[in-house]
């Protein structure tokens, strides 16, 4: 079984708010040891395809994946802004009922919004997204990534790209998380200047990344 833990940058925000803010106690860990910049934030290595289903998305979203009007590097973590991550990342996991795209609607990989309640890993991700630019966050901020997961299985997240370092949101876990406190292997994710471009997160001499799923389940 994993161990996770909220990362010492996080922490210093989340322990500030009310035990009772989201209607469940925070589980408070010990922090670990001040992070450098460079473990804090991801380092990209240059363009990559995007995930297929992902394109298919953008053709029948056109608006969900154009740069937005306000650009901002790295968002600034409040409090406020760190509870509005831990409410949404709460609220739309509770919310939605992981269902494989095979299960849904027959057919292998289809990112959309969450139907009846009911989706997969991309799904989260696209609903979390939304819900936070809703709330003001600014969408290069917001970035879809794809991962290899503790099964090397394909895996969607959210990473929320703040001033305290790139905190990962995840319909696996509850807890918001550091991105180098999981045990995901990064694999690409979206460029902060333009949504329809990805870039990778492996070193040059990683073998490239396809077009494949970014899921294998949910």
């Amino acid at each position: 079984m994993r161990h996770f833990a909220l990362g010492a940058g996080f922490l210093m925000f989340i322990s500030s708010l009310p035990a009772d803010a989201t209607n469940e106690r925070l589980v408070m860990l010990e922090p670990a040891q001040p992070q450098s910049e460079k473990v804090a934030f991801m380092q990209s290595f240059g363009q990559t395809l995007p995930p297929v289903g992902y394109v298919t998305f953008c053709r029948e979203h056109k608006a969900e994946c154009q740069s937005g009007g306000r650009f901002s590097d790295r968002l600034q973590l409040t409090p406020a802004r760190a509870q509005e991550l831990i409410e949404v990342n709460r609220y739309v996991n509770k919310a939605v009922e992981p269902v494989t795209d095979q299960e849904l609607y027959g057919t292998v990989e289809l990112w959309t919004y969450p139907a009846e309640g009911k989706g997969d890993c991309e799904d989260y991700v696209l609903l979390k997204r939304r819900l936070l630019v809703e709330r003001g966050w600014p969408e290069s901020t917001l970035l879809i990534t794809v991962v290899r997961d503790e099964n090397n299985e394909g895996h969607a997240v959210l990473t929320a790209r703040t001033d305290r370092g790139d905190l990962v949101l995840d319909n696996k876990e509850q807890e918001i998380l550091d991105w180098n406190e999981t045990n995901y292997t990064f694999i690409k994710q979206q460029s902060d200047r333009n949504p329809l471009v990805w870039t990778s997160l492996l070193p040059p001499d990683q073998a490239p990344q396809t077009t494949v799923s970014a899921s294998n389940g949910n």
